[in-house]
This record gives structure tokens, C-alpha cells and sequence, in this order.
């Protein structure tokens, strides 16, 4: 499984290496990164970024980029491409989000559908599959440090990233359905002061209140299913998606893989010569 990297102030921010796949390999370590926004981290953040990645990749709205911009890491590139084209309440992070918060805030099942339908629309839309493809692009470079991408959470949009190298590199299903799932521990306290923040707000305590915040700020297997099955709707599975949507051959996946994976034993004589 990935590996969660210790941070001052920036949240959800893990290493997918570790993460075995179907054919007895793993994700090498320091290689692929996910993670929140860049905005708010502290100067001991930006040495350990620095030393850590050489590619950042922002995937929020030009409104969350432009009111909360990342802090600067010497010596990377830095790519916007945001996922949605419009406002995304529940995705996005943005100031008008709070409206759509508050009229959900006690109905949970429509919290959720809400939600299941927002990850819909990332395989629905041309827009969405053409970022990821751009996203996936970047990726394939040669890189001599890890490539990063975020979104605001680290959760979503950065989520189902995470969830299209995973399926392109052959984890297991069910090992990416666990580490999407992870989000809600890693973000168990954010949830918990923004759920507070919002129901303050809207001057409604219940349990309720609480599930439908859960779901708008969570991560839940529906919604992941939610993707899985707009891909099969749209392309016919995922290895057609691979083909069509991200414009990969057999060729470009064989690459890609043999650039990021490695043998566990492998894996362990680095790290040993490293020492």
C-alpha cells in the first residue's frame, strides 16, 4: 500500500510507491505523489518538496488556483490542469460551494448521489478525459524526481488520478479501492473542522447534518463505483478507456511500466545501498 509522507502542513500527501500490482511487482518509492494544495505549507514543506519532486500538477478550478496559488518549489515545473471547467461543489473549494453545502446539509442520500454524479461526469465529460490525458502525458517524461499532483483535498480530483496510473501500472482493484478509501482517515480532521464550519454556518445540528457533510467532504466506494461504471458506459471498460480516452498503446502502458515498477527484491537492494 502507499505510504503516508510526514509533513507540516500539507495534508493527505502519499506515496504511491509500494503499491503491488498483478504481474509481482511494485510502485517504486518516490515516484508518483499525491496529495492537497500547496497554498498554505511551511518553509520546512517547501525544503521537502524540493528535494522530493521536479513536476507539479495542479488539478483545480481557475478560481481555487487563482484565490489560494501554490507556494513556490524551487527548481520544478508547474502544470495547471484543472479537471472541471466549471464550478464543482464538493470538488471544487470555492466561495459559491457554500451555497450548494448548505441546502445539503440534511439531506444525505442526496449528498451522496450528488457526489456518485460528480465522479460521473470526470469519464462524461471530453473536457475532464482530455486533462487526465495531458496528466497522464506528463507522466509518461522522463523524470529524475517524483511528479506530484494535487488538487484541493487531495481527495477527488487527485483521487481519481491516483485511480487511472494505479489501473494503468495493474494494481489490483480491490488494492485501489482500499487506498481510495484511506482518504477518510488521512482527512478525518479537516472533514471534521470544515463539517463544523458549515453547519455553524447554516445553524443546523443533527445527525443528518453530520452524514450529509461525511458525504460531500468523504470519499465512499459509490463514488468510485460511480467511475468504474461511466467508463464501462462510455468506452466499454477500462483498457478501452486506456486506448481511446488516453490515447495509450500496448507499447506506451509497457514503458510506463517498466519505468515506475520494479521486483520487490529489487526494491530492497536499492534501498540497502542506499544505506
Amino acid at each position: 500500500m502507499s505510504r503516508l509522507l510526514n509533513f507540516e502542513k500539507l495534508n493527505n500527501i502519499r506515496d504511491l510507491g509500494g503499491e503491488k500490482t498483478l504481474d509481482g511487482r511494485v510502485i517504486s518509492p518516490g515516484k508518483l505523489i499525491r496529495c492537497g494544495h500547496l497554498a498554505d505549507i511551511s518553509e520546512e514543506d517547501i525544503r521537502k518538496l524540493e528535494e522530493l519532486t521536479d513536476t507539479i500538477v495542479d488539478f483545480r478550478s481557475e478560481g481555487e488556483h487563482t484565490r489560494q496559488p501554490d507556494r513556490v518549489i524551487p527548481g520544478t515545473s508547474s502544470h495547471h490542469l484543472p479537471i472541471v471547467d466549471t464550478q464543482a461543489a464538493g470538488v471544487t473549494r470555492e466561495a459559491q460551494d457554500v451555497d450548494l453545502f448548505t441546502r445539503m446539509i440534511g439531506h444525505p442520500q442526496q449528498a451522496k448521489e450528488y457526489m456518485s454524479g460528480l465522479y460521473k461526469n470526470f469519464v462524461m465529460s471530453d473536457y475532464s478525459v482530455s486533462r487526465y490525458r495531458e496528466f497522464v502525458d506528463l507522466v509518461r517524461e522522463k523524470h529524475d524526481k517524483a511528479v506530484l499532483w494535487h488538487c484541493t483535498a487531495g481527495k477527488d480530483r487527485a483521487g481519481m488520478g491516483a485511480v487511472i496510473l494505479e489501473e494503468i501500472l495493474g494494481v489490483s482493484r480491490e488494492e485501489i479501492m482500499e487506498e481510495y478509501l484511506k482518504t477518510n482517515l488521512f482527512l478525518e480532521k479537516d472533514i471534521r473542522l470544515l463539517s463544523g464550519w458549515i453547519k455553524k454556518r447554516a445553524g443546523i445540528d443533527s445527525p443528518e447534518a453530520d452524514l450529509s457533510l461525511q458525504y460531500l467532504f468523504g470519499a465512499e466506494k459509490e463514488y468510485i463505483e460511480s467511475f468504474y461504471e461511466a467508463i464501462e458506459e462510455k468506452f466499454g471498460g477500462f483498457a478501452e478507456f486506456i486506448r481511446e480516452g488516453l490515447k495509450l498503446s500496448d507499447e506506451d502502458v509497457r514503458k510506463i511500466r517498466d519505468r515506475y515498477l520494479t521486483f520487490p527484491d529489487e526494491e530492497k537492494t536499492e534501498e540497502e545501498e542506499k544505506d
